[in-house]
């Protein structure tokens, strides 16, 4: 199986990237600030680069290595990677299997209901872990009524009612989602999401897992053949890469809000570490964002026993695990594919 190997993290903007070598050199208004050497790196994120130099780039493509420019915001602006080599004859059968509407609903069928699981596993901790501090009455209520769920989406009869049951779970879920905010209350509280852009420190930590995640499920799709872009229940829209969002919904609670809430609660990170623009839009600082990438990058090498493989891998491996078994289903090697279900 895939191994999971480093990630470069260029977290100040401005900085331009060159290569000597086998080494990636940074630097800052023409002065080397360090270099970094390429051996066991798997891609390089640069927020708010000023660029790369043609040979960095060149090398990139040649070993198959990812460079990533993003905004500060977690938006990826540029892509930098080497040759695809899917296999068409995978791709050809997820264009069918899309184009099929009871096909493409049982597969979205599982997925949901991965992760409205996912969001019930992380109310069941929180009454586990926490029963003193929470209203355990309340939080089983709404596990009891997103367990419930589970079961109404597996007979959803069409896309437009599973979106509807998915809808009504989220909002069930985040009804109880301030409640799981047990430090720092003063500065961090949810009053309900909000993106595009996120108004207040709990939205801005969640939208940007929410996009490290999803590029994650991108690459792992593209890795084992699969088209991101193609999916089963978000539709089809220019730039839209639907079926890493399809995917990335059985990790939003699991790898998303659960590594959130614990940037929260054990103050590894606090209000000194966002801005506010003008526009009223809350972002990480560059001290900020180095302080989450840190942690999510210590997340990412937590060991975990897949569920359905029985195999011990890394939280950072799942999305590559999932469309991997997504690939398996899709050319008939399983019966059905196997969601995340998250114990």
């Amino acid at each position: 199986m895939k191994k999971l190997m480093n990630t470069i993290y260029i977290n100040t903007p401005g900085r331009y990237l060159s290569l000597d070598g086998e080494n990636v050199v940074i630097w800052e208004n023409k002065e080397k600030i360090t270099q970094l050497p390429l051996q066991n790196v798997e891609r390089i994120i640069a927020f708010g680069s000023a660029g790369a130099s043609p040979a960095l780039m060149e090398k990139c493509v040649a070993d198959q290595r990812e460079l990533l420019f993003i905004s500060r915001s977690g938006k990826i602006l540029a892509r930098v990677e080497g040759e695809f080599n899917g296999n068409v004859l995978l791709r050809r059968t997820q264009y069918r299997i899309a184009d099929d509407t009871e096909k493409s609903l049982a597969i979205a069928k599982n997925m949901i209901a991965a992760k409205i699981h996912n969001c019930r596993s992380v109310l069941e901790r929180m009454i586990r872990d926490h029963a003193l501090r929470i209203d355990t009455s309340l939080f089983s209520q709404k596990s009891q009524y997103l367990q419930q769920a589970v079961n109404t989406v597996m007979a959803a009869p069409d896309a437009a009612t599973l979106r509807g049951i998915e809808g009504e779970a989220a909002s069930v879920y985040f009804s109880v989602f301030d409640d799981m905010i047990l430090q720092q209350k003063e500065d961090f509280q949810f009053k309900g999401r909000n993106k595009r852009p996120p108004l207040d420190y709990v939205n801005a930590l969640l939208s940007f897992a929410y996009s490290l995640a999803t590029s994650m499920c991108v690459l792992g799709l593209e890795s084992v053949g699969l088209d991101p872009y193609v999916g089963f229940l978000h539709t089809d829209r220019p730039g839209r890469r639907s079926l890493a969002l399809d995917l990335v919904e059985e990790f939003r609670a699991s790898m998303c809000d659960r590594f959130v809430l614990t940037l929260i609660n054990k103050r590894i990170i606090n209000r000194k570490s966002f801005l506010q623009q003008e526009s009223g839009a809350i972002l990480l600082t560059d001290e900020g964002r180095g302080t989450f990438f840190n942690a999510w990058q210590e997340r990412k090498n937590d060991i975990i026993t897949h569920p359905f493989l029985k195999e011990k891998v890394q939280w950072g491996m799942l999305p590559y695990v999932q469309s991997l078994l997504l690939s398996r289903y899709l050319r008939g090697d399983l019966d059905a594919y196997p969601p995340f279900f998250w114990k």
